[in-house]
């Protein structure tokens, strides 16, 4: 193979550096494939360009905008995906390896973009809860919102993934309005380096939204800002160096990170040999000790099983991973391929040498390479402590290759305080069929652990497994995990925005946060609001019914039409017996129905569709006798696309004294 060139992004452009360069070597050959380096760059310059050039640009664009740059990133990744995958073996890692980084960093874009489209506005500031009423009379109001950081988001990112590990944090830093600065690891940086270009030739970004720094940081962390953002993956030891930068304190720069994690996997009391949860707990510790082969934040590190059951795990483990084929990853039936470096290689060594001061192995040999030539191989390497709270190493040591300990546990109470040992981790899982047992598991060990999942032969099926970080779904844990989060669909988009507390006038926020917010003004027009498309709609255009009279017939008329005859609205005795309730009333849906029938202009229009009515609420009851008005105000409105968008409606019921008898927000599909 050629050696590559790696060359780094700045101000738009590509720079090599002139010397200084270091090699990169293959994990399956050990031969030099890549050269890297970042001397000569100017970081100052490189920072200044992301917030006056990249952060205007993504600012100036929706949500919505946003998340569509971020498919078309997606997309020009998987056009090209088998360049990335030719690259991938390079790293030692299989094509299913690859798949979790190539393919998964892809779709992880996708989710985003998903989500950005569909739970945030297409506008540029995004509304954080209710509005809070400041006065009595109602117009000093307080509104939390969310909005762009103006600085710029530096990613320093492992080795293991260097596709997944970098869209992972572009995917929320991009959607929020944030230009990045990427820092992927030399060991594998030339597989990083490949998607980053597929990305900046895809021409879907605005300039100085992304760069890349291909070797050392330089001073760039002495221009850092209060409106900046670090986010960092890989060793608790450099995330510490980094974490007390004296310019991080100083400027209190946001500091995200995912550090070291000895992860535990926890057999249920319940789950002994037989059990389809002791099957599937052998069969996931397995995976996770030869995926990536073992190079994985959140692989299992310590695997506990009651102490009665202890031999039986270990048996079935060694069977398990004796089936394990070791080589070139581009070889058919490997299974395993190599660590990411020698430089690696010695880690894992090491780490196992500690270990087995207090742990011995009872299964493969970490000094005896199970493939001939310069790569980084190793076997998968099960160690046991029979005597877990006399084996620190065991909770303190993580060897970040396909190593994993065995260790007994007396009871639930020992089994929780030893998944805590761990000092906080990424992810936990607990097999078991017993929901007390994982009740009592969740309560007792919850707070040490980022995720926990909970597998039993229900959901094994269709689970992603013990390690398979989702978009949705928090990255991230306390202790030595390094106490971030990262992902978790819109919780991660706001790391990178700062909340405020808006105070002011109903109707002056409303103009801020383009929603129309309670006690703002409410105009009407002659033009029916159905009668209008999105783009013609003013926020808080307001319909203001006629009334209708509820009556005793139409209470028993819908009650028997519909099947509902609860008491308290066909039994008038009982009704007033309630402490509610004066007399029968007029059922929820009923009103709902009514209400309906008062606002709605029937004609084919703009409006296609009711796509879902949210946070329904009955206030005061309506009796027969009662009349009911509406007020429907547009709330917000949203374009998805040429063909459609969303309107959200503020729905007001009224009796004839002016009460709210019931309020809730109304979706309809309309076009733009």
């Amino acid at each position: 193979m050629k050696t590559i060139n790696l060359l780094n992004y700045a101000k738009d452009g590509w720079y090599q550096a002139p010397d200084g360069l270091a090699e990169v070597q293959s994990a399956i050959t050990g031969e030099v494939i890549a050269t890297t380096g970042s001397q000569g760059l100017d970081f100052k310059a490189m920072m200044d360009h992301a917030r006056n050039v990249g952060g205007p640009a993504l600012r100036k664009m929706t949500f919505h905008e946003r998340a569509w740059m971020l498919k078309d990133l997606a997309n020009a990744i998987m056009a090209r995906k088998d360049e990335l995958y030719e690259l991938n073996y390079q790293t030692g890692a299989t094509r299913t390896d690859g798949w979790i980084d190539i393919e998964g960093g892809a779709g992880t874009l996708f989710s985003f973009s998903s989500k950005g489209r569909r739970e945030l506005p297409n506008q540029r500031i995004l509304i954080d809860g209710n509005m809070e009423m400041l006065s009595k009379g109602g117009t000093f109001v307080g509104q939390h919102v969310w909005t762009s950081l103006q600085g710029v988001a530096v990613h320093i990112n492992a080795f293991n993934f260097p596709v997944w590990g970098m869209l992972e944090k572009l995917g929320p830093t991009l959607l929020a309005g944030v230009p990045a600065i990427v820092k992927p690891a030399s060991a594998t940086g030339y597989l990083a380096e490949a998607a980053f270009r597929i990305m900046i030739e895809a021409g879907a970004l605005p300039p100085g939204a992304l760069q890349l720094i291909m070797g050392s940081t330089g001073d760039l962390f002495d221009h850092l800002t209060l409106q900046d953002v670090v986010s960092f993956t890989g060793s608790a030891q450099t995330a510490m160096k980094l974490q007390t930068h004296p310019v991080i304190a100083r400027e209190s720069v946001r500091f995200i990170a995912e550090r070291d994690s000895l992860n535990a996997s926890i057999l249920g009391p319940d789950a002994g040999p037989g059990t389809p949860e002791f099957d599937l707990f052998i069969k996931e510790v397995a995976r996770e000790m030869t995926v990536k082969a073992g190079q994985k934040c959140t692989a299992i590190r310590r695997a506990m099983a009651p102490a009665e059951h202890i031999d039986a795990v270990q048996e079935a483990l060694t069977a398990r991973l004796a089936k394990v084929k070791i080589g070139d990853p581009r070889e058919e039936g490997v299974t395993m391929g190599a660590l990411a470096s020698r430089d690696q290689l010695q880690a894992v060594r090491d780490a196992v040498a500690e270990l087995r001061k207090s742990a011995r192995i009872v299964a493969g040999n970490p000094d005896e390479p199970p493939v001939a030539g310069g790569g980084a191989f190793i076997t998968p390497i099960l160690l046991r402590s029979d005597d877990p709270w006399g084996s620190p190493a065991v909770h303190d040591v993580e060897p970040f290759g396909p190593v994993s300990t065995i260790m007994p546990y007396k009871d639930m109470d020992d089994a929780i305080a030893l998944a805590n040992r761990g000092m906080g981790s990424l992810a936990l899982s607990l097999f078991t069929f017993d929901s007390k047992v994982a009740e009592e598991f969740v309560l007792g060990s919850g707070a040490y652990h980022g995720r926990m999942m909970i597998l039993d032969r229900t959901s094994a099926k269709e689970s992603t497994g013990h390690g398979s970080p989702l978009p949705v779904l928090v990255h991230g844990g306390p202790g030595r995990a390094g106490g971030g989060e990262e992902m978790g669909g819109v919780r991660g988009v706001t790391h990178y925005m700062q909340r405020t507390a808006l105070q002011g006038a109903p109707e002056l926020l409303s103009k801020i946060v383009k929603q129309w917010l309670p006690g703002a003004e409410k105009p009407a027009g002659d033009v029916h609001p159905f009668r209008q498309r999105i783009s013609e709609l003013e926020v808080g255009y307001t319909l203001k019914t006629a009334s209708r009279t509820v009556t005793l017939e139409d209470v028993e008329h819908f009650a028997h039409f519909t099947g509902d005859t609860f008491y308290a609205h066909m039994d008038e005795e009982a009704a007033k017996a309630s402490p509610i309730f004066e007399g029968r009333v007029a059922h929820g849906y009923l009103i709902l129905s009514f209400a309906a029938g008062l606002f709605v202009e029937p004609a084919p229009g703009p409006v296609f569709a009711n796509t879902g009515l949210e946070n329904l609420r009955f206030l005061t009851p309506l009796y027969p006798g009662d009349s009911m008005r509406v007020e429907l105000t547009v709330k917000s409105k949203s374009i998805r696309d040429e063909e459609k968008g969303e309107v959200r409606w503020a729905v007001y019921i009224f009796n004839q004294r002016d009460e709210i008898v019931a309020t809730y927000d109304l979706l309809t599909m309309n076009r733009p």
